[in-house]
């Protein structure tokens, strides 16, 4: 298996350095996630600033994680489904949406379960959506602004869950207890 390294502040690449100091001081420690990114800076950097732009985005918090606990999921993404639980349960996202997320599972609020399905489709259809299905997203009340950011999203975790798949990235301390295996995602 190839390693990785996880890096510090003090190891990185000079192009990361200050990012992972952005990450020091936003998240009081460095995930480990942007500690491997940061072997690369371009994609230390491509990370945040998508993230950032995708907090910018019309969709609440919850519709937000939503898109990205979905695409964690079909990913596989174990690294992600922890950090996106705690992150979740940060935000108030409700947690029989959290849990709906994490098994697969229908959402109780209509809406949001549209917007579910379609990060599904998204993600599971690389985007080719039949007409049927982006109408059926717009009539449950979203705009094609909204399906466009899904888009943003399902981009973000490309680039968050590949690079936990090739690196194996561990999870952080603060995620533990949230840990959740791709068995799950099989189980669902």
């Amino acid at each position: 298996m190839t390693k990785f390294t996880v890096h510090t502040q003090e190891t990185a690449p000079e192009g990361s350095k200050e990012l992972l100091a952005g990450a020091q001081k936003t998240y009081g420690f460095v995930p480990n996630l942007m500690a491997t990114l940061a072997e690369a800076p371009i994609a230390a950097e491509a990370y945040i600033t998508l993230g950032g732009l995708f907090d910018k985005s019309d969709l609440t918090p919850t519709e937000q994680q939503v898109i990205l606990m979905t695409n964690n999921r079909l990913n596989g993404c174990e690294y992600c489904m922890a950090a996106h639980t705690t992150i979740s349960g940060m935000q108030g996202v409700d947690a029989d949406v959290i849990t709906a997320l994490r098994d697969g599972t229908q959402l109780a609020d209509p809406k949001l379960e549209a917007l579910r399905v379609l990060a599904a489709q998204v993600n599971t259809q690389r985007g080719y959506l039949e007409d049927a299905q982006i109408d059926a997203f717009l009539a449950a009340g979203y705009t094609k602004g909204n399906l466009l950011e899904v888009i943003v999203g399902t981009s973000l975790k490309v680039i968050s869950n590949y690079t936990n798949h090739v690196a194996h990235t561990p999870v952080d301390a603060a995620f533990q207890a949230n840990a959740w295996t791709a068995e799950q995602r099989a189980a669902a």
